[in-house]
């Protein structure tokens, strides 16, 4: 974008010129306006640099940079077990520092010193330090013993009452009110941890993060009746959770509704009203359905029933829908069927902000770019109906074209047949709007031709999507048509195709237990392509590079923080149908990947993980360095990646060649990335397990974690936050952290 539409202000100093000036100026193509630009510019930056030395005085509003000089005014150290402070000047470093050095503790560190010894301040040490919401436990509590007639505590944890469903709900979790045998283990144990005893203090915590769908159309599961729904479009049982409402009281323990914790039927039976609404945890819209008032979408909450729909074996009543939180499913009466569809607002779980969604992303474009709106619009501009009604409006404007934003303005489902030509320097984006997220439906249209969202690219095009779910069939991209079968194509110069913020669904499609259906098929299509090929943030199936005729060099494909997934170790994550590897040189940064790649070259591959095979054809180029790759792989030159590290460690302490083959073994086997699910749909999908080995989970060049999640910074909230949990700790307490999630 250019300065004059970054700020406002660039024009302020041209304004104040008597209109004579401005006049001849503009009758001289501005060059008094451009000079003026120039110094409004630098006066820009003193002012901006005065008022931010005044804003440096306060937590609130101070600079990154400032945050540990304030700190170190009020006394605050840093834990060293967490990590070094990184340099500020790049992105990762500043990442990284805002998680050593947490504003929101500095800010409060005067405050939590006052409240040392208090469980309430472990609950806001978790908040402050981590950015996990939690609930603090002490376990003493919930031991059981005999209690002293004289002295009766009938507040405290009791044994089990079968006919107490709610406590039997609760078993087990960080909500339990039932008594408990003494476990001897410590709770800050390095081996197992212990719970239930006298000392021991657990703080439970919620790494998942809680996103919402707003308003989006419900997925009719046509193989078990007209009737039977599923919240998510995918048609997958997606847990439900909950809409985390703060608490009155920063004092007050937090409840079930205060977090964000997966909805429970008993939950949701007795305090329907808490979970139910508009801006609430969940809400159902079907526009006429059971005599609903003319004008009035949403079901009143007194027409939802809580069930268990396991088997879709429950049939409510009549004007009553059965719903059931913990697999996202909902089913009508068989004799009131919704006959305008069924819209849901729900929020789901998942670990970051990568592969689209109603979070806020940055939007980018070009500076003279034209944007085409296609659906709602609160401004009252112009709007089309389809995305293909807005691509033929920029068609029908005079050439040379400027470039094209269609920005899609809802969360709902647009069911199109997309077929996209773009001409030479012609740039298109496709985005979906702040705080939406868009699904793009593809249908078997052509019964006798394969279907596809297709772009053919020409020379200098540029194509960007940004924010979307495309699910269905693949998205097909293919470069500019040759003259002559001998004509070889051009160099790859000035085009450009960028895929960020967006999910591209694994297989096309998952059933209801998060298996992919068409596990053969890829998401992403690349075929004859010239172009600089860049994907961020997403969450993609196997990539394919297709290529008529190799007679030019290998393309450059740029994946960074995304997850790709073949949904199966056997098949390629990235390659080519029916040659040996891609013709394109690979660059990897914070990946994780679920299947085979085979490419032509690695350039750099950084902070990945690679749990199926990687081969390249060309070793002398690029390195790797703070990956995990399988034994047994073709790569390119390796630095500090893993299971080589262990296997080096097992070779220079261990001589007997039997023995050493024994324990690498054994070595390779526990440094085997572990994941809480390898299927896309689950809230947990691809993020390290609880057991993974250190030598992942603080494997990276920064001790943080390898793979997608690296930009979380787990294991330095983990031992910032353990150290701070240890000097609030009521005396002679022992504290451990529970991850809930």
């Amino acid at each position: 974008m250019s300065t004059a539409s970054q700020d406002p202000r660039i024009d302020r100093l041209n304004n104040l010129l008597p209109a004579i000036y401005r006049i001849k100026d503009a009758n001289q193509q501005y060059p008094l306006q451009a000079l003026l630009r120039v110094i409004a510019e630098q006066v820009n930056v003193v002012e901006d640099d005065i008022s931010q030395l005044y804003e440096n005085w306060f937590i609130e509003t101070c600079a990154d940079w400032v945050v540990p000089y304030i700190g170190d005014l009020i006394g605050y150290t840093p834990v060293s077990a967490a990590g070094l402070p990184s340099d500020d000047s790049t992105r990762e470093g500043r990442n990284l520092n805002r998680v050593l050095i947490p504003r929101r503790e500095v800010a409060n560190t005067i405050r939590n010193r006052r409240r040392k010894g208090t469980l309430a301040v472990l609950d806001q040490l978790a908040r402050d330090v981590a950015g996990w919401p939690s609930r603090a436990v002490e376990f003493y509590k919930l031991l059981g013993w005999n209690q002293n007639l004289d002295h009766q505590h009938p507040q405290r944890a009791r044994t089990v009452n079968v006919r107490n469903l709610q406590a039997l709900d609760l078993l087990g979790g960080p909500f339990d009110t039932l008594a408990h045998s003494v476990d001897v283990r410590r709770i800050d144990s390095t081996l197992t941890l212990g719970r239930h005893n006298i000392p021991s203090v657990g703080v439970f915590v919620w790494r998942l993060n809680v996103y919402s769908v707003t308003n989006s159309p419900a997925y009719c599961v046509e193989e078990q009746g007209p009737s039977c729904y599923t919240f998510s479009f995918l048609g997958q049982d997606a847990p439900l959770f909950t809409k985390a409402v703060p608490e009155a009281n920063p004092t007050q323990t937090p409840a079930e509704i205060n977090l964000p914790v997966p909805v429970r039927r008993l939950a949701f039976a007795q305090q329907p009203g808490s979970y139910y609404g508009p801006d609430k945890t969940l809400a159902i819209s079907a526009d006429g359905w059971a005599g609903l008032p003319p004008g009035q979408n949403l079901v009143p909450v007194e027409n939802i029933i809580p069930a268990d729909l396991s088997d879709w074996q429950y049939v409510p009543a009549n004007s009553q829908i059965a719903v059931d939180p913990v697999l996202g499913r909902m089913v009508f009466p068989s004799g009131q069927l919704p006959k305008k569809g069924v819209h849901v607002t729900y929020h789901y779980a998942f670990s970051a902000d990568i592969g689209g969604g109603e979070y806020d992303r940055p939007l980018s474009q070009p500076a003279n770019a034209v944007l085409y709106l296609v659906g709602p619009s609160a401004s009252g501009a112009r709007t089309y109906n389809s995305i293909q009604e807005a691509i033929n409006a920029w068609r029908a404007t005079a050439t040379p074209r400027l470039p094209a934003v269609v920005e899609i303005a809802d969360s709902g489902v647009h069911t199109e047949q997309l077929n996209i030509s773009l001409l030479a320097n012609e740039s298109l984006q496709i985005r979906a709007a702040a705080n939406q997220r868009p699904i793009i439906r593809l249908l078997g249209w052509q019964n006798e031709l394969p279907d596809a969202l297709s772009v053919t690219m020409a020379e200098g095009s540029r194509l960007t999507l940004d924010g979307l779910l495309i699910t269905g069939r693949s998205l097909l991209i293919t470069g500019p048509p040759r003259v002559t079968p001998e004509e070889t194509l051009a160099p790859v110069c000035g085009s450009s195709v960028v895929i960020r913020h967006c999910t591209l669904v694994p297989g096309w499609g998952i059933d209801c237990g998060c298996e992919p259906q068409r596990p053969a098929e890829p998401s992403l299509e690349l075929t004859d392509v010239r172009a600089n090929v860049h994907i961020q943030h997403c969450i993609l199936g196997s990539i394919q590079l297709q290529e008529s005729q190799r007679t030019y060099d290998p393309i450059p494909v740029a994946i960074t923080d995304s997850i790709l997934d073949a949904t199966d170790p056997k098949k390629e994550a990235l390659g080519a149908p029916g040659l040996a590897v891609a013709n394109a040189i690979l660059t990897l940064k914070r990946c994780t990947v679920f299947g085979i790649i085979n490419v032509h070259a690695i350039a750099l591959a950084e902070n990945c993980i690679f749990n199926n095979c990687l081969n390249v054809a060309r070793r002398q180029l690029g390195c790797m360095r703070f990956c995990y790759v399988p034994p047994g792989c073709r790569t390119a030159r390796r630095y500090h990646c893993q299971p080589d590290l262990v296997v080096q460690a097992v070779k220079a302490r261990i001589a007997n060649l039997t023995e050493q083959a024994v324990i690498v073994a054994a070595e390779q086997l526990r440094v085997l990335p572990q994941f809480t699910s390898s299927r896309y749909g689950n809230p947990g999908y691809a993020q390290l397990g609880r057991h993974c080995a250190v030598e992942i989970t603080g494997g990276a060049d920064d001790e943080s974690e390898m793979g997608v999640f690296h930009d979380l910074f787990q294991p330095q909230r983990e031992a910032n936050l353990l150290a701070r949990l240890t000097d609030y700790t009521p005396a002679g307490m022992d504290v451990g952290i529970l991850r809930a999630t």
